[in-house]
């Protein structure tokens, strides 16, 4: 596995880089966020790593321009930021996975491995299933043409089951996509999140499909 790393703490990106190289990981080092981008556009990495609080360009505005070019390595953002808005504004944009400051070095390799075997899938300006749809870059929403308004978890928990649209997601997957691989949180909070979505989108739209998950359906079709 190969990555990219953008860290403008240069002991932290010493001691990730060794522990990452120990790992069998094969690590590229960027210390300022335009660097950064342009090794991430130039690079073919499995995953890139960024920091939030980058000088010149912030891990947003990275990733939503990786996005834009359509580059679609998994990319993972370090913050020490811990409000849920910061990360629900990151997956807003464009990245896979949120790790907060100061995290585990077996948990960060973790989800580096899972990043990985996930894989550059590309994610289409626009989503739709039937007459919804979701522009990932924007949070606009529509249902028959008419918009309507999605709170963060609400739109990432969205675009998780429209990427998915012809699959049963389980729930689990949804914790994991939304909330991150290793998130402490209410076990409950995905059925309550998909009862706000399903109010909102139309509870014909949003199947559970008993002891397997959730998936979309056209009401039309």
């Amino acid at each position: 596995m190969r990555i990219l790393l953008v860290e403008d703490d240069v002991r932290l990106a010493g001691v990730l880089f060794s522990g990452l190289a120990a790992e069998g990981i094969d690590v590229d080092v960027a210390h300022d966020g335009a660097e950064g981008y342009w090794q991430a556009l130039d690079g073919a990495h499995d995953v890139i790593v960024l920091d939030v609080l980058l000088p010149s360009m912030n891990g947003y505005s990275i990733t939503e321009r990786l996005r834009g070019q359509r580059k679609w390595t998994p990319i993972l953002l370090l913050t020490a930021k811990d409000g849920e808005y910061d990360e629900a504004d990151g997956l807003d944009v464009g990245a896979d996975d949120y790790l907060r400051k100061p995290f585990s070095f077996v948990v960060l390799v973790a989800r580096l491995r899972a990043l990985a075997r996930r894989g550059a899938t590309p994610r289409p300006r626009l989503l739709s299933h039937g007459s919804l749809t979701l522009d990932p870059a924007s949070g606009d929403c529509t249902v028959e043409g008419s918009p309507i308004v999605l709170r963060p978890r609400e739109r990432a928990l969205l675009e998780v089951l429209l990427r998915n649209r012809d699959r049963v997601v389980s729930k689990g997957g949804l914790s994991d996509a939304v909330w991150g691989l290793a998130a402490e949180h209410d076990p409950n909070l995905v059925e309550v999140h998909i009862s706000y979505l399903r109010r909102k989108i139309g509870s014909a739209r949003l199947r559970t499909v008993r002891g397997l998950g959730y998936r979309l359906v056209d009401p039309d079709a």
